[in-house]
């Protein structure tokens, strides 16, 4: 699977992450081509190979009618564009299609969330001219690199913020600013020891958008680092870091561990509990003999369940066993993509499990297909594996 990990130890600004990804590719000249045929109005997008802190990467220049701008210098243009403007331009850019849905939906995430941290509607939002076309210069080339990339899933590194305050156009806020921490709803981010900020809007959008787990770096099979680097210079390198490879072995989801300890139960009682859990929709539910307090012999209860119902679940352990107190450990699980095929054998048909993922595959039959083709051929199960096994299956 095609995996793309951010590490976002010094942020996100749509700026870092064109040059993240723009430093992934080998073949520089032609993406430039690409990025230049895009044909974005009065911008022009270059790109040096630079170092920080003895770190070899990428800088991406975005220059707009002759001027530079960043996401917080917005204030020096008094021209003023509606977010159907931003639309109707990156409608009318020279890309494909996929590319301008994800730019324009990308730029509605950023509309959003000033029309809420400024009390109005989104088709009041009013942006400046400069700051906008250099914001659709960002994102339009970070979609279009990771359209190119052809990546199945994104993960993002917690976000570091920065700290302090920041100047714009409506005066000094604090970090991070009203818009981008409306954006960074339900993304995981926290105030590091730099006075500065770190998340733009921009980067905040991009990153709400494309990401599709927020999480440290899984087990992957690393191709490709690419370096982009923020504009300002601190002691850290200030750098986004954008690994891209091969990884199975994401966690297909987080789940709950919920365990408790009992040694006042019949197995009997044990039993029903474990029923009753499994019928709530329990993942799993197992038992294991611990030694308790004073040597007495106890039993673990070990309960794995989908966040959604821990609540049903921890009120019926209370319920259905003696203990008086749980304890929860966060959990990401693993799967096999899991499938059952059906197959034709000279001792009749029978049902395969095949599972398959994270670098290995695994069959196994049904042994309730095993066990009756087993009696109707008065063969043991051994028997009937040899054989099924000798046909190749």
């Amino acid at each position: 699977m095609k995996a793309l990990y951010l590490e976002c130890d010094m942020g996100i600004a749509g700026d870092m992450l064109m040059s993240a990804l723009f430093d992934l590719f080998d073949n520089k000249e032609e993406i430039i081509n690409k990025i230049n045929s895009l044909n974005i109005p009065n911008t022009n997008i270059t790109f040096t190979y630079d170092e920080k802190c003895g770190i070899h990467g990428t800088n991406a220049r975005v220059v707009v009618a002759n001027q530079e701008e960043d996401d917080c210098s917005h204030h020096h243009s008094h021209t003023h564009m509606t977010l159907n403007d931003v639309l109707n331009i990156i409608d009318s850019l020279n890309a494909p299609n996929r590319v301008k849905s994800n730019a324009k939906e990308i730029y509605s995430i950023i509309a959003d969330a000033e029309s809420k941290v400024h009390n109005t509607t989104v088709s009041q939002v009013h942006f400046h001219e400069l700051g906008m076309m250099d914001a659709i210069a960002d994102i339009t080339i970070c979609c279009l690199l990771i359209n190119l990339l052809d990546v199945e899933r994104i993960i993002v590194s917690p976000i570091n913020v920065g700290n302090g305050s920041v100047k714009c156009a409506h005066g000094i806020l604090p970090v991070p600013a009203p818009a981008t921490a409306e954006i960074l709803n339900g993304v995981p981010y926290y105030k590091g020891n730099i006075n500065s900020e770190l998340c733009t809007p921009t980067g905040a959008a991009l990153v709400k958008y494309f990401a599709t787990d927020y999480n440290t770096m899984p087990i992957m099979n690393v191709k490709k680092i690419g370096y982009g680097f923020g504009k300002k210079t601190f002691e850290q390198a200030n750098v986004i870091r954008a690994f891209y490879g091969e990884s199975d072995a994401l966690a297909d989801e987080e789940i709950v561990e919920l365990a408790c300890n009992v040694d006042d139960m019949t197995g009997e009682e044990i039993s029903f509990a474990c029923e009753r859990l499994f019928d709530l929709g329990a993942v799993d539910v197992f038992t294991e003999s611990v030694y308790m307090k004073k040597s007495r012999i106890g039993t673990k209860i070990t309960v794995l369940c989908s966040k959604d119902i821990k609540s049903n679940i921890i009120l019926a352990i209370f319920k259905h066993t003696k203990t008086i107190g749980i304890r929860e450990y966060a959990v990401n699980r693993y799967t096999l993509k899991r499938e059952i095929k059906t197959v034709n054998t000279s001792l009749g048909r029978i049902s395969v499990k095949c599972s398959k993922g994270h670098g290995t595959e695994k069959k196994k039959y049904e042994f309730e297909d095993l066990r009756n083709i087993a009696l109707e051929n008065d063969l043991s199960i051994d028997e009937v594996l040899k054989k099924i096994n000798n046909e190749n299956l």
